[in-house]
């Protein structure tokens, strides 16, 4: 059995990650592909039928679906652009809100988002307007974690949050 995972993570869901922040933005019908070979893969770590639901199994890998998994890599980048190690090209693409005075707002740490009318029809999809629409979504203890380690961790356990319900949590046992 945790052969078969080590297999799956690095031979599929690697796969699934390369690259994959490039697909922001994209419509669902695009990604639907990716996240049916993310269901497959963790059938197949359970050894369970084709038609058996995957939420409890991706929560019980600890798997973010592939719609979160592209949100997390597009706000880890945006985290390195706001607040260090990113490429200079990035870091110019990703702008604080500035706040003329003190005000309560000022501590919030949202990011500047680029006026829409300079880029043309697929702005939308753009690093430099998904990343700070995304940001400023995030709620304020995740945009003002202290380090990386500790936004990685906060930002996952938000997107799992989100997009897999902990309302009914059912933990499968691996054989």
């Amino acid at each position: 059995m945790e052969a078969t995972q080590l297999l799956v993570q690095s031979l599929v869901i690697s796969r699934l990650d390369y690259c994959n922040s490039l697909l922001a933005g994209l419509p669902l019908r695009a990604i639907r592909p990716l996240q049916l070979v993310q269901n497959a893969a963790a059938r197949l770590i359970f050894n369970l039928p084709k038609f058996t639901h995957v939420t409890p199994l991706l929560r019980s890998l600890h798997w973010l679906p592939v719609v979160a998994r592209i949100r997390f890599k597009t706000l880890m980048l945006a985290y390195k652009a706001k607040n260090g190690p990113a490429p200079p090209y990035l870091m110019a693409m990703v702008k604080s809100r500035a706040v003329p005075r003190a005000l309560r707002a000022s501590s919030t740490a949202h990011l500047e988002p680029p006026s829409l009318r300079t880029h043309g029809r697929q702005a939308s999809r753009l690093f430099s307007v998904l990343a700070p629409r995304w940001w400023n979504e995030l709620p304020l203890g995740v945009r003002t974690a202290e380090s990386l380690a500790v936004f990685k961790r906060r930002l996952k356990t938000h997107l799992f949050v989100k997009h897999l319900r902990f309302g009914s949590v059912i933990v499968i046992s691996r054989p």
